[in-house]
């Protein structure tokens, strides 16, 4: 029988009853003539894993178990020392004065030595007697290093930067003062004076990564580096008090001495003159005068070399399962199907007479949809949060330590940046978790969609799993801090789609929010797949949205050219979505009366991000234990 009292996912006390279930069997077995691929591969991974490898070492259980988390231990460590900036983002400090050239070939080069010699450590060890939990965690450190080696045989590091991610809004961000970086004492301050002086290295190897990919025909899109030209520009702005750099400056505590106060104004003035400064004005100048002429015009991933295999590999990257595009994209038009019908249900509950566009046109020019302002926006989510924490024991049997907050998005990332997103708390609890809302344009917020994205990025969405990952001190630190896009993205949804069970969505408008936002997860499968892998235009993509939502004009250009930036990234949605919820629809269907959705989400959070592939396997398992309690029980 699974132990289901770890401290971070015990009972805490709540007995309140559960709400009606939505099984969407329908949707299961569709789902499930989608995936049987996955989930025969998912059977054989599990058996081989429980087999020696050949010339494999030979060991007893606790000798095995102890030489994989040495394994683990020095692999996690490694991956601290070669990336600077993910110590910070967990909360490790011993690192904050540097930062990772990750553009540079050495470091390419590097990091392939590091998952070759790491997966050939883990495959020598003899896996036959370690328990289900050590085999479930020797399966994701495996998978995980061999979907890394196949992203390294393909040209990434040759595009460097885009408006959605780089090395560039990653630095900004924590020198603004407000995210991952400390300033609290000196120390903290010396220390991101000393990562500053590593910019302008990561800067200049991302121009010869980029020149590199000019000679050899792998570049971005024109279309998304001219946002970044205007991205690096606000950044880089004059006099230093008015960059984002000042902000820990401008917020110095007082218990810092009025001497060293003065004295690191004056070092951080210069080096936001001499060093930062400089460094993105010159990323910037090359963009726009030596990389924009050699940008392509095309949008779609197969237009580059080897595309269609790197598109491929993307798929399975972002939804860790063997879906094909053409598979995606069929269910892609089926989900948009099965959500446009619920859609009218909504139309005919608000007895609005008119077709599915003219309601989009009457949603976008109803100004009573939109926030006066940004503070009232804010104090929306902020309500909501309080709100959704007192239904949560409906549904979890406990809650993570760690709080979350929300705030705007930082205004130089504001016009690209999604609607909402999230960043996760520091491990040692001295950081909370963030939801950011994009409050840049708000016409592109409607508030009849707040109360799913409270959900997505709030709690039980994003701030709920990424918080309990990695407070499960039992967990190897590579497993409490890893991440897979179609779990971390898929879960979030899941969370969404249950808003009705911890009584959300009793507005018929909140529910139709739901329902807009769960459209653009379909489409998302269907736009991605047309730009990447059947040659559609960025016109077409707009268009299609544009005749498929109640989304702003605005909103829908960002989604598009995220998707152009982003290769397969969106995709992880609405697949780990589908696949969480089969799995929730199997587990009911074959427990019956004694399942209870508690213990379904404690197991499905219990083990941290895991592939889809290895999730389907492990429900599997835990219904079965289940089944079989049950039973002997019954027998009493």
């Amino acid at each position: 029988m699974q132990n289901i009292d770890h401290p971070v996912l015990s009972t805490d006390g709540y007995q309140r009853g559960r709400a009606t279930i939505n099984t969407a069997a329908t949707l299961a077995a569709h789902l499930h003539r989608r995936l049987r691929r996955c989930w025969a591969w998912a059977t054989v991974l599990w058996a081989a894993s429980s087999c020696a490898a050949p010339g494999s070492v030979a060991t007893d259980s606790g000798a095995a178990a102890a030489a994989l988390d040495a394994v683990y231990e020095a692999y996690f460590e490694q991956r601290l020392q070669r990336s600077p900036s993910t110590a910070t983002f967990i909360g490790d400090h011993r690192y904050d004065d540097r930062l990772e050239n990750s553009a540079s070939p050495a470091f390419e080069a590097a990091l392939k030595r590091e998952q070759r010699d790491f997966l050939a450590r883990a495959l020598a060890i003899d896996t036959s007697s370690l328990s289900a939990a050590q085999r479930l965690s020797y399966d994701i450190f495996v998978s995980d290093r061999r979907l890394t080696l196949e992203r390294l045989s393909f040209p990434d590091r040759l595009l460097p930067i885009d408006q959605m991610s780089s090395m560039a809004s990653t630095f900004a961000l924590l020198g603004a003062g407000h995210s991952a970086q400390p300033f609290k004492t000196i120390a903290d301050y010396r220390a991101f004076l000393a990562r500053a002086s590593a910019f302008p290295v990561w800067v200049d190897s991302a121009i010869d990564a980029m020149r590199e990919g000019m000679r050899i025909g792998v570049v971005n899109p024109r279309v998304v580096m001219h946002k970044v030209v205007n991205q690096l520009r606000d950044i880089a702005r004059d006099p230093p008090e008015q960059t984002l750099f000042w902000q820990p400056i401008a917020a110095l505590p007082a218990t810092i001495p009025p001497a060293q106060r003065q004295q690191l104004s004056e070092d951080y003035r210069a080096a936001i003159v001499t060093v930062i400064v400089p460094a993105y004005r010159r990323l910037a100048d090359f963009i726009e005068r030596d990389y924009l002429p050699h940008a392509r015009m095309s949008v779609g991933m197969s237009a580059l070399p080897n595309g269609d295999s790197w598109y491929r590999h993307q798929i399975r990257k972002h939804t860790t399962t063997e879906l094909t595009a053409d598979e995606i994209y069929a269910l892609g038009r089926a989900e948009m199907e099965r959500i446009r019908g619920e859609i009218d249900g909504v139309l005919q509950a608000l007895d609005f007479h008119g077709s599915v566009q003219d309601f989009y046109r009457h949603l976008q020019n109803k100004q009573d949809f939109f926030a006066r302002d940004p503070q009232q926006l804010l104090a929306g989510f902020e309500h909501l949060k309080l709100r959704i924490y007192g239904e949560l024991p409906r549904l979890f049997r406990s809650m993570p330590r760690a709080e979350y907050k929300i705030r705007p998005v930082e205004a130089f990332r504001a016009a690209s940046a999604a609607g909402g997103s999230y960043q996760a708390p520091s491990a040692d609890g001295s950081r909370p978790g963030i939801f950011y809302v994009n409050t840049h344009n708000l016409r592109a917020q409607p508030l009849y969609s707040m109360e799913t994205l409270a959900l997505h990025e709030g709690v039980p969405g994003h701030h709920y799993q990424f918080a309990i990952q990695q407070e499960l001190d039992h967990l190897p630190r590579f497993q409490r801090f890893n991440s897979f896009k179609a779990y971390n993205e898929g879960w979030a949804l899941y969370c969404e789609s249950i808003g009705r069970e911890l009584g959300l969505y009793r507005d018929p408008m909140q529910w139709y929010g739901h329902l807009n936002d769960e459209m653009l997860r379909a489409m998302r499968l269907v736009v991605d797949t047309g730009l990447h892998a059947k040659h559609w235009s960025r016109e077409q993509a707009i268009t299609f949205m544009q005749n498929n939502s109640s989304m702003a004009d605005s909103d829908i250009v960002a989604e598009v050219e995220r998707y152009i930036a982003w290769p397969g990234q969106a995709l992880s949605y609405k697949i780990g979505q589908l696949r969480i919820t089969a799995l929730r629809a199997r587990a009911e269907h074959a427990l019956g009366t004694a399942f209870d959705v508690r213990d379904f989400h404690a197991e499905l959070l219990r083990d941290g991000a895991v592939p889809m592939q290895i999730l389907d396997a492990k429900i599997d398992r835990w219904i079965a234990e289940r089944r079989a309690v049950t039973q002997s029980t019954s027998h009493w």
